[in-house]
């Protein structure tokens, strides 16, 4: 309702009336609407700088993902919808992992023995990365994690493209990112 109000303040003023053609009125709305997307991809949120340490010893940071898909995803071993999506996130990163990056943050105190166990037995091969005293201050730079699993998406150009809360599969992953 207030875009309406919007246009119609900007096609008919109200402290004068005048005679405007219609493509002249879609040209003032084609413009409004430019300069709101312009405004909207300003405040786009993008990927945070970040350095976290994966099961394998090796660093993921903002420099290492760069011109790729990033796809962050908090999970934990207790949750059942992030386990029924694991295989989803398998599949999909065997597939894309030239153009897609994942990071499975490790949303829980789990010992380090323990989650490679549990990734081995998942057959994870995208990094894995603990909440730990090396990484938990990196959790929270992504955002806000009120339930899991959540999955960021960023474009190889850093901007957030998407965002789920829930568990998705590869059909959301693909949707999101090609």
């Amino acid at each position: 309702m207030k875009k309406i109000l919007i246009i119609l303040a900007l096609i008919f003023p109200l402290s004068q009336v005048q005679a405007i053609t219609v493509n002249e009125a879609k040209e003032r709305v084609k413009a409004l609407f430019q300069n709101e997307k312009a405004i909207e991809n300003e405040k786009a949120i993008k990927l945070p700088n970040f350095s976290v340490v994966d099961l394998n010893g090796n660093t993921h940071n903002n420099e290492t993902v760069k011109g790729k898909y990033l796809v962050v995803n908090f999970w934990a071993t207790w949750c059942p919808p992030c386990l029924k999506e694991i295989p989803a996130f398998v599949e999909f990163y065997n597939k894309y992992s030239d153009k897609v990056e994942i990071l499975g943050m490790d949303y829980e105190e789990a010992n380090r023995e323990a989650a490679i166990e549990f990734t081995d037995t998942f057959m994870v091969d995208y990094p894995i990365i603990l909440f730990s005293d090396e990484n938990n201050a990196q959790f929270s730079a992504f955002g806000d994690v009120f339930g899991m699993p959540t999955t960021y998406i960023y474009d190889p150009e850093g901007k957030l493209v998407d965002y789920h809360m829930g568990e998705i599969d590869i059909a959301i992953l693909e949707k999101s990112i090609f």
